[in-house]
């Protein structure tokens, strides 16, 4: 039996907890990022769009700090968003802009879907732990 090398960030253990997964997983040299939405510290979405992207990307890198990675090592992205086709323009922009850096770019897929609990956008990424 595999035993998880779990990675965990400073605080929302809560949040993990309640929902039974892992904030990120260590394997082979890769980590495996869970979803991560722009939830307020008592796990309620942020209300706002942009608000709400900025602070998944916020906690991401936190995620990403604990395994003493950063965006900069992030090889693939997945996106979700609900109603992609009025908001994924003004989210996409807000990304590449404040968040995604210089390029090469990691590979990255966007998927529209009807329901994020509440949330509107989410992002999960595999990045490649530096050596």
């Amino acid at each position: 039996m595999t035993v998880r090398d779990v990675v965990s960030p400073a605080g929302r253990h809560a949040l993990y907890e309640q929902h039974g997964y892992s904030p990120a997983v260590r394997s082979n040299g890769l980590l495996f990022v869970s979803g991560q939405v722009g939830s307020r510290e008592d796990g309620s979405p942020e209300p706002d769009l942009e608000a709400q992207v900025r602070l998944a990307f916020r906690n991401l890198t936190e995620v990403l700090k604990a395994a003493h990675c950063s965006f900069a090592d992030v090889v693939d992205v997945t996106v979700f968003i609900v109603d992609p086709e009025t908001r994924l323009e003004k989210v996409w922009a807000l990304v590449r802009q404040e968040f995604w850096g210089q390029a090469p770019y990691p590979t990255a897929t966007v998927v529209g879907v009807t329901w994020l609990a509440g949330f509107q956008f989410e992002i999960k990424v595999i990045a490649k732990i530096p050596d």
